[in-house]
């Protein structure tokens, strides 16, 4: 038959395709092996810091703002007499607002490119500062609260995509942890505002609190019309030189800038080498949702997952209502309750800068099972002494010690694990094609369950105690530590077109090449 083959022509088929794959293997690896040495000797590409340092900023304004909103809200609180419930309404707005940023975040950078999209967040968020700075009533405080929140989706999602597919492989989880570390610093910066600023009169200490952040906003939105647009949009849009131009300063070399081109260039559109003009993210919703394929979805899961976690652990809460949580532990004086504050949030920046350092060393998997496992045992503890203290007439100092110390510990890990690895993970293993609205999609979970957990913790608390809620949330998070185990691939010093074949199921693909040699 005209079809059959023999079997000395297969074999030799068959080795000249594996040779063809070995070496370009050996090529990738070689490039892959020069950039990290040569990130080694030089530090990092300093263009590629800068770079992503200033699209990392714009986290500052919502880092910020959960600092200063658990301080301004003592203020708040009794200049409007508000109930715990208006509380609470109040501090979640933002963070479900967010979700209609999360939300548009993926098609609009898709449309008019990450770099404008960050300049977007930035504007917004401005506007709402502004609000809620010159607020005169409640519903004025809550409207700024939800432009605030627009501008805070569009950031959360945008900044960690925009570092990774500007980022090479050797240092891509570092750069993509930045956003955390900015957030990290913005709630610090938030605490020591606070507490700077809690001797002024209640009239007005809250407004210049919650106003202030108009400035780094304007500053920030500026600041980044200075950076270069993302090589992988670029190339998806079709401007293979721009991309180009890119690639070549924030690669090690000429050889790596090429390939990495290559990369993006197969990836995007099958090897032909580019993009269209014309493209703007049209079906990708429809890939991720109505008709992933198996990869896909699985990614879509890790992704969602990932995110979940991270708020349903209620790290949020913890920041938003520690005043509270000490309050009721026994410690009165509203300075003394934003000067604990101050000394988690210097715990908390201490740990995430440690965790960044060391995300492309160690890998993601190691660090995210570390927080996790360090966060199960901490809030354990914290239910234990606030259980102790709700039930005593006289409060006992090692169990307020004991709350102090849990609640320094579970920021600590969140600040190891969950908290970068989450961005960093989220913005990478997507597909160039839907990296946006993919990551949009597991963004807007990420806010939701944020909002869900920040609205209801004092309602919660109030039923079932403090201690009660933490017993839940470290039984949640112990949850996630297995899904975590037993679902996410490593993805460390992978080129982010290589990461979706971690997703694959390696049998069937395996299977399906057999057959189709044959």
């Amino acid at each position: 038959m005209r079809n059959t083959k023999n079997n000395s022509e297969l074999e030799v088929e068959d080795k000249s395709t594996e040779m063809t794959e070995i070496r370009v293997e050996e090529t990738r690896e070689t490039i892959q092996s020069v950039a990290g040495s040569a990130g080694r000797r030089g530090g990092m590409n300093k263009y590629v810091l800068g770079t992503s340092l200033l699209a990392s900023t714009n986290s500052l304004l919502l880092g910020y703002d959960i600092g200063v909103m658990s301080g301004a809200v003592l203020f708040i609180k009794d200049y409007f007499k508000l109930t715990n419930v208006q509380v609470e309404i109040m501090v979640g707005s933002l963070n479900v607002c967010s979700i209609i940023g999360s939300i548009l975040s993926g098609k609009t950078s898709d449309w008019i490119g990450r770099r404008y999209t960050i300049v977007l967040a930035a504007l917004t968020f401005l506007i709402g500062a502004l609000l809620m700075g010159l607020a005169p009533s409640y519903p004025f405080l809550l409207a700024g609260r939800v432009v605030a929140g627009i501008g805070v989706g569009y950031s959360l999602m945008v900044s960690p995509v925009y570092t990774a597919e500007l980022s090479p492989a050797a240092t891509r989880g570092f750069l993509s942890s930045l956003p955390e570390v900015f957030i990290t610093v913005g709630i610090l910066v938030g605490y020591i505002s606070n507490y700077a600023l809690s001797g002024i009169q209640p009239k007005i200490n809250w407004r210049i609190m919650l106003g202030i952040a108009v400035f780094p906003a304007f500053a920030i939105g500026v600041g980044v019309l200075t950076m270069p647009e993302s090589p992988r949009w670029l190339v998806m849009k079709g401007r293979i030189d721009e991309a180009r131009q890119v690639l070549r300063r924030t690669s090690s070399g000429e050889e790596e800038a090429e390939f990495r081109l290559q990369e993006i260039s197969k990836d995007v559109s099958g090897g032909s080498g580019s993009g269209s003009s014309d493209w703007k993210g049209q079906g990708a919703w429809r890939e991720l949702l109505c008709k992933p394929s198996q990869p896909i979805r699985r990614i879509l899961i890790a992704a969602i997952g990932i995110n979940f976690f991270m708020q349903a652990s209620g790290n949020d809460a913890v920041i938003y209502y520690t005043p509270q949580v000490f309050k009721a532990a026994g410690i009165k004086k509203k300075k003394q309750l934003v000067g604990v504050t101050v000394i988690m949030g210097i715990a908390k920046s201490s740990f995430v800068l440690i965790s960044a350092a060391f995300l492309d060393r160690f890998g993601r998997r190691p660090l995210l099972l570390l927080g996790t496992v360090g966060m199960t045992l901490s809030l354990a503890g914290l239910g234990v002494g606030s259980m102790y203290l709700a039930g005593a007439t006289t409060k006992p100092v090692w169990a307020i010690a004991l709350c102090v110390v849990a609640v320094c510990a579970d920021v600590s890990f969140f600040s190891i694990g969950l908290g970068p690895i989450t961005w960093v993970y989220s913005s990478e293993i997507f597909p160039n094609r839907l990296r946006a609205q993919g990551t949009s999609i597991a963004v807007s979970v990420n806010r939701l369950v944020s909002g869900a957990v920040s609205m209801s913790f004092l309602s919660i608390s109030d039923r079932i105690s403090f201690a009660g809620t933490f017993f839940i949330l470290s039984g949640i998070t112990a949850l996630g530590t297995l899904f975590f185990y037993l679902y996410l691939p490593e993805t460390k010093g992978k080129n982010l077109e290589d990461i979706g074949a971690l997703f694959e199921d390696k049998k069937e693909t395996t299977a399906c090449r057999d057959i189709s040699e044959a």
